[in-house]
């Protein structure tokens, strides 16, 4: 079975989301990265790809926010280019842990495994991957082309979250050197460490990540750019992480009420996708207690279930333009 949506209608149903919460004053920025804590808490945007390139948005769009843990969805489809799903579960993992993103106790309960690429112990393994192994300038151009061409536009490091990152990231350091000791690092800790710190300060827009999750959606066909960014196999594994651990411990909750795979991150943005619909992202800094912004996620779902989208849904959702 099928069912047309438009996208009037799907515009339509963004704007009332964005109206109803835009005043909305749960959370509270992310207080342990102080440049995090310092950015407009009132800020918010909603912005949405479609498989033909077509971009709607309301709201703060072109803000330039820390990518943070949304990185480590682009990173993963690098791994995934550069080696193979195989590879990929072998030496980190695909298992939700059930626990906060940047778990110590996860990887000692997963058998000393870093579980998933999605959380902070399998990023750091997974930018330890990245060709060439032992040079750090080359992986960090690698890491960067890939997400300019996922998100379509250049993307700038900021200098003032990295340093602020890089000098709080304790637990982060904990997490490497537990990873080194237990084989789990395949290339010198601290520049792994230091490549997952500068990827997480990225500043990206709404509309750059609307189109990146457009791209997946698309299975690896940039519509904006024109350019096809990856093959479409990859698609299918970053969808399945997405849905099994995009919003942190919360994940099951999260997609059972919404049927959207996502991936949060604490700078406050959430990055969404349906397959073959459209890609959808949501910005707003004031973060819950697992990291996940409050009113994107309460945004998200107002579209979600206004709209009766889920992915497991048995009817083809139709566009019509």
């Amino acid at each position: 079975m099928s069912r047309i949506v438009s996208v009037n209608q799907i515009e339509d149903v963004m704007n009332e989301a964005y109206e109803l919460y835009r005043d909305h004053e749960g959370g509270k920025n992310a207080s342990y990265i102080p440049y995090l804590e310092q950015i407009p808490s009132n800020l918010f945007g909603i912005s949405i790809c479609f498989p033909n390139g077509k971009i709607i948005e309301v709201g703060d769009t072109d803000y330039a926010f820390g990518i943070e843990s949304i990185s480590k969805v682009l990173t993963t489809i690098l791994v995934l280019q550069q080696y193979n799903d195989e590879t990929l579960l072998d030496k980190i993992g695909a298992d939700a842990t059930g626990l906060p993103f940047n778990s110590i106790m996860a990887i000692l309960l997963e058998n000393n495994h870093p579980s998933t690429p999605l959380v902070n112990a399998g990023a750091i393994s997974a930018c330890s991957l990245i060709q060439p192994i032992g040079n750090s300038e080359v992986k960090w151009e690698k890491i960067m082309r890939n997400m300019e061409q996922l998100c379509g536009s250049p993307l700038t490091l900021i200098e003032e979250l990295y340093e602020s990152e890089s000098k709080t990231n304790f637990n982060n350091r904990s997490i490497t050197w537990l990873l080194k000791n237990i084989g789990r690092i395949y290339d010198e800790p601290e520049m792994a460490l230091d490549l997952y710190t500068k990827q997480c300060s990225l500043g990206v827009t709404c509309s750059q990540l609307a189109i990146c999750a457009s791209t997946i959606a698309n299975g690896g066909w940039n519509s904006v750019s024109s350019k096809l960014i990856f093959d479409s196999g990859i698609a299918t594994k970053i969808l399945s992480l997405m849905a099994t651990f995009g919003f942190y411990e919360k994940t099951g909750e999260w997609i059972y009420s919404t049927g959207l795979p996502v991936k949060t991150g604490v700078g406050g943005g959430i990055m969404g996708l349906l397959p073959g619909v459209f890609g959808i992202s949501a910005f707003a800094p004031p973060i819950d207690e697992a990291g996940n912004s409050v009113k994107a996620q309460l945004a998200l779902k107002h579209i979600m279930q206004k709209l009766h989208l889920h992915i497991y849904d048995r009817d083809k959702i139709e566009l019509r333009y």
